[in-house]
């Protein structure tokens, strides 16, 4: 399969499925003021490849309609997936692609779940950012390892 055209759809389809699918899988963990979201993992991949933004952003709109915290999560933890992913796209190396998602989640997501759990921001933040590194640091950077070896960044 290429990758112009209908394989990037594919590629962006796949991305948000298993998103979907591992955010669910590990629901326990992938929610609340102190989470370890495995799927986060995979916010890596927009360093890899582009088409990993939307994918990524559909997974997380459809993964907290089914077990957030509501339309604010919906809303406000998708958008910070969407821009996240976009800065994780503009990196120059795969160490500082992770730094995108934990930053603008611990900044985003803890924001909001500490207004709505009524918290102190601060230590929800923390939380919310050291999960994330164990996602993105822990899973992700072996990830893209892994995927570099089998695929050339860009998908050529």
């Amino acid at each position: 399969m290429g990758v112009n055209g209908p394989g990037r759809l594919v590629r962006a389809a796949l991305i948000g499925g298993v998103y979907v699918a591992l955010t669910l899988l590990f629901a326990p963990i992938s929610f609340g003021p102190a989470q370890v979201r495995v799927s986060e993992a995979l916010a890596l991949l927009p360093w890899m490849w582009p088409e990993a933004v939307p994918g990524l952003f559909v997974g997380c709109v459809i993964s907290n309609f089914v077990g957030g915290f509501g339309i604010i999560d919906v809303v406000f933890g998708s958008l910070a997936t969407l821009g996240a992913a976009i800065l994780t796209s503009r990196m120059p190396n795969r160490v500082l692609a992770a730094l995108p998602p934990v930053a603008v989640n611990a900044l985003v997501v803890g924001g909001y779940l500490s207004f709505i759990l009524e918290v102190p921001a601060l230590p929800v933040m923390v939380h919310i950012g050291l999960g994330e590194a164990v996602a993105c640091f822990g899973l992700g950077i072996p990830l893209l390892t892994l995927l570099e070896r089998r695929f050339r960044r860009g998908g050529r």
